[in-house]
């Protein structure tokens, strides 16, 4: 772990592309010990006049979708562009012991090789939403690193992953074709937050099913209230598995963040993020502080017990630790 003294160096490594800079950076700022918050803030600090350059694209998709494909022929032709793309790719936690499989570098092989790439697989650690506590300041750092593209790859667990809207620009969510899933791909939270959507495996025998479900996708769009007045989101088709497909992608990607461009709204889009970022870290940061008293833990506990007892219903115990909060925060 990384000490005060060594902050300017990992800083100046970090800055001049260095991989093992940006992967000690970013196990600083995911630790959850109080000795390293103060210096994590401080690497932060250190960083922000160097970020805010690069394109910041979520993906998203239902189990199946072929999403670690995906993001192998996707980054590969980014690669051929000359740029430099990182992948932060969100694991899902165990329930039961904490502990997550970060197997994405594996699924990855191309990019786990690649000079110009970078991969960092990041436990959700119980974090709702698809993504981790600390997935934009990971983003952060990767733009202070110099990459040109930041791909953040959630869980895939269906609606909660709207959250990933409010992290990046652009947000792709993947589908499948054929698999009883349709319908599911078309529920309005996914639907209204997405920019682009993409039906992968378009090949073989699954062409026509693709094809189908794509006229599907353009039908819902039509009746639904767009997220931006100058972006109407495309629907399109692709073959990860033959890299079929993945330039049209590509330059769906980069006509979003010319339209958005115009206006502000690229620029309107982040301040609110970075707002809704801080406004979501005060209300954590300040129910942490108020569960670390004593008095509060045990109003807390003494709820717990009455609600185990069946004494009291659960909203009264809430009620009553909510009602003790506010009484102490008033005198």
């Amino acid at each position: 772990m990384l000490s005060l003294d060594q902050l300017d160096n990992t800083v100046a490594r970090l800055l001049a592309g260095d991989r093992v800079a940006l992967a000690q950076g970013m196990t600083l700022i995911e630790s959850v010990h109080p000795a390293h918050q103060a210096l994590a803030t401080l690497l932060l600090d250190r960083i922000m006049p160097h970020t805010g350059m690069a394109k910041r694209l979520g993906i998203t998709g239902v189990p199946g979708a072929g999403k670690s494909t995906f993001l192998e022929a996707l980054g590969g032709y980014v690669l051929t562009l000359g740029l430099k793309v990182a992948v932060i790719a969100i694991d899902p936690s165990s329930p039961l012991s904490g502990g997550s499989i970060l197997g994405d570098k594996t699924r990855m092989s191309l990019l786990s090789r690649a000079q110009r790439a970078f991969i960092r697989p990041v436990p959700t650690g119980g974090y709702l939403g698809g993504t981790s506590r600390r997935t934009r300041e990971l983003m952060l750092l990767c733009e202070a690193a110099g990459y040109d593209l930041v791909i953040v790859e959630t869980v895939g667990v269906g609606q909660s992953e709207v959250d990933i809207a409010r992290l990046v620009d652009c947000f792709l969510s993947l589908q499948l074709a054929g698999a009883g899933d349709e319908l599911q791909g078309i529920k309005k939270g996914i639907m209204e937050m997405a920019d682009i959507i993409v039906i992968n495996k378009d090949d073989g025998d699954n062409r026509a099913r693709v094809m189908l479900t794509a006229q599907m996708y353009r039908a819902s769009l039509t009746i639904m209230r767009r997220k931006y007045p100058a972006w109407a989101p495309p629907v399109l088709t692709c073959s990860a598995l033959e890299a079929r497909g993945i330039t049209d992608i590509w330059r769906a990607v980069d006509d979003f963040y010319q339209r958005m461009a115009v206006d502000g709204g690229l620029t309107a889009l982040r301040k609110r993020q970075q707002l809704d970022a801080m406004r979501k870290q005060i209300e954590e940061n300040t129910l942490a502080a108020l569960f670390a008293r004593d008095d509060i833990q045990d109003r807390y506990r003494r709820a717990l017990e009455q609600v185990e007892n069946h004494s009291v219903s659960p909203r009264a115990g809430v009620e009553d630790v909510t009602r003790y909060i506010v009484e102490k925060i008033n005198h």
